[in-house]
């Protein structure tokens, strides 16, 4: 009976010692402990039912408590045909923009050029790798401005681009001036950034006159799901720079957050839970809480990295993120000055 009291004492620990990562409630953490005021003086079958029972729960593999029941965001996941349509479509009501910029920043190797190349990919319905990627996230693969245009079939180009920037790092990184002069379009097409020196006006290399093409109508922070927690303080003081003066200026932000199959078990098991997975959900609200911004205005998708085919899911995932990018963008532009 002793022995068995002290597995039931074991096990009472390993409900009561849930890891922040399971977020286990306050009342899943209270009902072993009642189980165990009502056996612990009871005869042996009682204490054999608790430990069976709580055998019974381990091979469930507890993965109800690891998502909700019902969706926190509403996905339709049989509509990639309509995702694509409406992107292939999309009409910019302005006589001076004739595409929508997008600026993606954020770390070294949270997935900036991979997720470039991921778009291109979705609509290409094939792999696609234009946009360099780093092996090694320690050092940025993106040295110079450069802007990525998407093929619409046979039909010339969608009417978005897209550019990336060196990553925000102590030494190497670019400057947060950097990020700022490409806002406002005053970074030449092919410039190589200096992680010492921001560009500066009169530089050869310095748009003085940018038109409305050239401005970006989006800036996109990307973060990594799987170390958000754990993003170096300068990083965050950069990114925050970047968002002020995005502010500032009026131009508006969407957050990706990549690696969520790396950050969520069940998600790398299936896209589907993405938002249904409790984890995406709690790394979600930390993203905003580092990055300042709205949990409605992130997005966590998963680029093509290992892939050699595209997929639905990956595809769904990527251009809803896409839509609002496009959506935020094609609103700024709209209600931008007509220059004569």
């Amino acid at each position: 009976m002793c022995v068995l009291r002290g597995l039931l004492s074991l096990s009472l620990c390993k409900h009561i010692s849930c890891s922040p990562e399971t977020h286990c409630s306050t009342a899943a953490a209270t009902t072993p402990s009642r189980k165990l005021l009502e056996t612990a003086d009871t005869p042996d079958t009682e204490v054999e039912r608790f430990i069976s029972t709580e055998q019974e729960e381990a091979k469930m593999g507890g993965s109800s408590s690891l998502e909700f029941e019902q969706p926190w965001r509403n996905v339709d996941w049989n509509g990639r045909g309509k995702l694509e349509g409406e992107l292939r479509n999309t009409k910019i009501e302005s006589s001076d923009v004739s595409h929508l910029r997008i600026l993606l920043h954020g770390q070294i190797g949270v997935g900036k050029s991979c997720f470039i190349n991921s778009v291109d990919s979705a609509f290409q319905h094939e792999i696609i790798n234009r946009a360099g990627e780093a092996s090694n996230a320690g050092k940025s693969y993106t040295k110079r401005y450069k802007t990525y245009k998407i093929r619409n079939g046979n039909c010339g180009f969608l009417p978005f681009v897209m550019n990336d920037v060196m990553g925000l790092e102590n030494k190497d990184g670019i400057q947060p001036d950097d990020v700022i002069s490409a806002l406002l379009g005053h970074v030449k097409e092919g410039y190589e950034f200096n992680p010492g020196t921001p560009l500066m006006e009169g530089d050869c290399n310095y748009v003085s006159n940018p038109s409305p093409d050239d401005k970006v109508h989006c800036l996109v922070t990307v973060v990594s799901a799987n170390n958000i927690s754990l993003m170096d303080q300068s990083a965050i003081d950069k990114m925050k720079t970047v968002r002020e003066r995005a502010n500032n200026i009026g131009i508006p932000q969407i957050v990706l957050m990549t690696k969520i199959d790396e950050a969520c078990p069940l998600v790398k098991e299936d896209l589907k839970k993405t938002y249904t997975s409790k984890k995406i959900y709690e790394k979600i609200k930390t993203c905003s809480e580092v990055t300042g911004a709205s949990e409605k205005f992130i997005f966590p998708v998963k680029n093509y990295c290992y892939e050699s085919d595209t997929n639905d899911l990956t595809d769904i995932l990527i251009m809803l993120a896409l839509r609002h990018i496009i959506g935020a963008a094609h609103d700024y532009v709209t209600l931008l000055p007509t220059e004569h």
